[in-house]
């Protein structure tokens, strides 16, 4: 289990280390263990778990006796971190079917899996724990995926990915396209490698209402083709950027999704809702519209 010290162990708490090294004499919880140096090393979970029942009860000695009967606490993305740097499999899974016990599926994947594999992210280098925590969740993304009902929209969305293989981005893109599928819509993944004049091809089966760009691994001059490529094919087709696949000029007219599946989820289908409505309604309908602006 992850340990850490007594100053980040307090920080986490709001108390001093002091009153939690008073806590640990009065009250035997949370009790830590000792690293070979003789350093207190606190688990992760019961601070977790602490943390969660001190702001529900207010009172030391409660919080400290329902932390004790809960054990670990609930799933969270920290507690599947730690299993991700044990490189336990077995754990994470337990942990993301216990997760899925109290939360959404969608929630679950946000709060849990994204937050876990996260946790062990780092923009210079990668690491054994990173990279399993990377290939578990791509692997549960992709059964979510395989599970995930028939569309029920007649809408479809194209998400090009310029991420790389092993890139946070990547598992971001995956995460948006899964609650998509499970909001009713037919989606298409591609990568952005994909030459312009090949990419049509795959384009009126799908029948895009949308693009969204996500990753950060194309030129701007290469997006461009590919969004003129689609265009060509699906003039009415409304681009979206998400997490950044675009950078922010303040004269893009691309809309833009957020960082998060879920919220980027949600802003999406009411952008395609109110495109729908505005396209559907008669030239008199539209011209109240117009003149807002």
């Amino acid at each position: 289990m992850t340990g850490i010290r007594t100053n980040a162990a307090a920080v986490m708490l709001g108390v001093s280390p002091n009153t939690l090294r008073s806590w640990e004499r009065r009250y035997g919880f949370p009790r830590p263990r000792r690293s070979p140096g003789g350093h207190r090393q606190y688990d992760l979970g019961e601070i977790e778990s602490l943390r969660a029942t001190l702001a529900e009860t207010h009172n030391v000695s409660s919080a400290i006796a329902l932390a004790r009967q809960r054990g670990e606490g609930p799933s969270s993305g920290s507690r599947l971190a730690t299993a991700f740097a044990a490189f336990d499999e077995e754990k994470a899974n337990g942990l993301l079917e216990e997760s899925l016990a109290l939360r959404s599926v969608e929630r679950t994947v946000e709060e849990v899996l994204l937050e876990g594999v996260s946790a062990h992210a780092d923009e210079k280098f990668s690491t054994p724990e990173y990279e399993f925590g990377w290939r578990f969740a791509t692997g549960w993304l992709s059964a979510l995926k395989r599970l995930a009902p028939p569309a029920t929209r007649n809408t479809g969305v194209l998400v090009l990915d310029a991420s790389a293989p092993l890139e946070l981005d990547s598992l971001y893109a995956q995460a948006l396209e899964l609650m998509l599928r499970r909001a009713g819509i037919r989606t298409l993944a591609l990568s952005t490698a994909i030459a312009p004049t090949r990419l049509v091809r795959a384009l009126p089966a799908l029948a895009p209402r949308a693009v969204v760009l996500a990753g950060r691994g194309i030129s701007l001059d290469a997006l461009g083709r590919l969004v003129y490529s689609v265009r060509s094919v699906a003039q009415q087709t409304a681009i979206f950027d998400y997490r950044g696949a675009v950078p922010d000029t303040g004269a893009s007219t691309v809309r833009r999704l957020g960082p998060n599946p879920l919220a980027a989820r949600d802003t999406l289908l009411r952008q395609l809702e109110a495109l729908s409505a505005r396209r559907s309604a008669t030239p008199a309908e539209r011209l109240p519209a117009i003149n807002a602006r």
